[in-house]
């Protein structure tokens, strides 16, 4: 089997609350998905996604996706799709870093090899844990009273799990984390998230402000020793995700005792081949994982979903449903979430169909 043709078509997803804002005043009204296709002399075809959210949030943007593409499509005409180690060393000699670049060509392939195996994706990946998971649901930043009732609404639709977007006004996200933690229910779990947004010193005022709470702390700073200084004076749980991006930080993580639970986003790291990578390896040393991507729509979805029900259970910490989050579906048979718990498709490979019809002409095409 070769590879004959890599497409990628642009996709707009506005959101169902309008806007989604986290730490430092950044937001993002629509969505801006690459929706990517490797085709095959087989007749067999693979589909992907890749979505940053906004050009600010980690080092990859919308426009980059389809840039990059065109740069490292023509190195991969004429590879075998299925030979997914081989494929992604391509991907990296062809394009130096930029992962987010590779991740919707990598799951696409994980796509074909589901299809041409006649097996889901999760299988591949390491098997089927349970008969769904939950889900957490994340909170745009809003004020204090605001943010409870909108934990308190998602609560009624059956989700147990929160991150909650602070990141601002310490004052301020103090309030807010202590609003939310007031609606809450015995058996849920509350996620503070700054996404890097307070100084070390803000991040350990408002941790101990809190500290009678059941709370996780996010990724508080910027860099990875910000956090660990953090992490080293505060007593709740703590996650790290921006600064994980790659096997050598989460190694280091490790050894340092920098963090309780790691965030795996599939684009950050380049796709599924490499994500399974580390969530192998962090059931190897025994870490919770949130596992997720950046943003997306249907095809994302799916991904996570595969990725997420192949863990074993009492590793997975939490993951996500952004096709909910969207106002437009683009696919055909993503799972759906039930009662804040959500399912792998069944189907062999990712078992969705975009809707291609309705994307328009391709940004990228090469053949």
């Amino acid at each position: 089997m070769r590879i004959t043709r890599i497409a990628a078509w642009q996709v707009d997803l506005p959101l169902h609350e309008g806007s989604y804002k986290w730490s430092g005043g950044k937001s993002v009204t629509v969505f801006d998905s690459t929706v990517v296709a490797v085709e095959t002399d087989a007749g067999v075809v693979g589909y992907g996604e890749v979505c940053p959210l906004g050009p600010a949030y980690l080092p990859a943007y919308a426009n980059g996706v389809r840039a990059g593409l065109k740069e490292i499509a023509p190195a991969l005409i004429g590879q075998d799709p299925t030979q997914l180690g081989k494929l992604n060393r391509l991907m990296d000699a062809a394009l130096k870093g930029h992962p987010y670049v590779k991740s919707a060509v990598d799951v696409a392939c994980w796509d074909v090899l589901g299809k041409v195996s006649g097996l889901p994706v999760c299988a591949l990946l390491g098997g089927r844990y349970g008969e769904d998971f939950h889900l957490y649901r994340a909170i745009s930043q809003e004020a204090p009273d605001a943010m409870a009732a909108n934990v308190a609404g998602y609560r009624a639709e059956g989700y147990r799990r929160f991150q909650l977007k602070v990141g601002g006004d310490p004052d301020t996200d103090i309030e807010r984390i202590k609003a939310v933690a007031a609606v809450l229910k015995p058996g849920d779990r509350l996620v503070a998230d700054a996404n890097t947004g307070w100084l070390q010193h803000e991040a350990i005022r408002i941790s101990k402000a809190v500290r009678d709470l059941d709370v996780y702390i996010e990724q508080p700073c910027l860099t990875y020793d910000e956090c660990r200084a953090v992490r080293r004076q505060i007593t709740q749980p703590f996650v790290l995700d921006e600064n994980i991006d790659g096997i050598d930080v989460l190694m280091r993580a490790h050894a340092d005792g920098a963090m309780d639970v790691v965030n795996l986003k599939i684009s950050k790291l380049g796709g599924l081949t490499k994500t399974k990578q580390l969530r192998d390896l962090c059931v190897s040393l025994g870490i919770g994982m949130t596992l997720e991507d950046s943003w997306g729509g249907d095809i994302v979805t799916a991904a996570i979903a595969h990725l997420a029900h192949s863990t074993p259970t009492e590793f997975l910490f939490s993951s996500t449903d952004f096709n909910s989050y969207v106002t437009r579906s683009i696919a055909d048979g993503a799972p759906q979430r039930i009662n804040g718990r959500l399912a792998a498709p069944t189907e062999p490979g990712l078992g969705i169909r975009p809707k291609l019809r309705e994307f328009g002409a391709p940004a990228v095409d090469v053949k």
